[in-house]
């Protein structure tokens, strides 16, 4: 019996975990939006670079993926 409370604490542990874990894009995003803003010349690439930081993880593992083939 006292097994099954650790697990089900565990698994609350877990999900609160999970659910955390979003803020980390978040400020992804609010990075590389500042830098792609910065690197830009004119209001459409400011657009482009928004949209950029919108899917630069995406980009990520992708390459990571590759990168390590699997």
């Amino acid at each position: 019996m006292a097994k099954d409370k650790e697990v089900v604490k565990e698994k609350i542990v877990w999900k609160n975990k999970t659910i955390n874990s979003g803020h980390g894009y978040g400020l992804g995003f609010i990075g590389a939006a500042i830098y792609f803003l910065q690197h830009s010349n004119t209001f459409w690439m400011g657009v482009v670079g928004i949209l950029k930081a919108l899917v630069w993880p995406a980009f990520l593992v992708w390459g990571l993926l590759n990168f390590l083939k699997i």
